[in-house]
């Protein structure tokens, strides 16, 4: 059982680098994000920053294996926002096939990242939210 925890971990510091890389991103260039976020959000170009440090936040508590089942449980609920007022939208909006495809792409790989962020809240049983009695 012990190979399987190694691998797992190897498997969440990998997602930790991309959501870092992410994050990274979200601060270096806010001004090409801007255009993803909706118009009905207030405060702008701050979303840019705002999500850069909620990637960067993850991928700290992943790296340090603190607030894992809280920060996966965030991430899956930003993805999953993300898909349903940006992603979706700019599927069925697209005027191009190249287009639609990015979005398509866009929706498959923010669903498999919020799939994974589930994968490791149900696998962080130590860290119980103290509202819960099983788990």
């Amino acid at each position: 059982m012990k190979h399987y925890h190694i691998i797992s971990r190897i498997a969440i510091y990998v997602l930790a680098v991309v959501l870092f890389v992410f994050g990274i991103f979200h601060f270096m260039y806010p001004r090409d994000l801007l255009v993803y976020v909706p118009d009905f959000l207030p405060l702008g170009i701050k979303w840019a920053y705002i999500v850069g440090g909620a990637f960067i936040l993850v991928a700290l508590s992943y790296l340090t294996n603190q607030y894992v089942k809280f920060s996966s449980y965030l991430l899956f609920v930003l993805l999953v926002i993300f898909i349903l007022t940006i992603h979706l939208p700019n599927y069925n909006n697209a005027g191009d096939k190249e287009m639609r495809q990015l979005a398509l792409i866009n929706i498959l790989k923010d669903t498999a990242i919020a799939a994974f962020a589930l994968h490791i809240a149900a696998g962080a049983y130590h860290q119980h939210f103290h509202l819960e009695n099983s788990d």
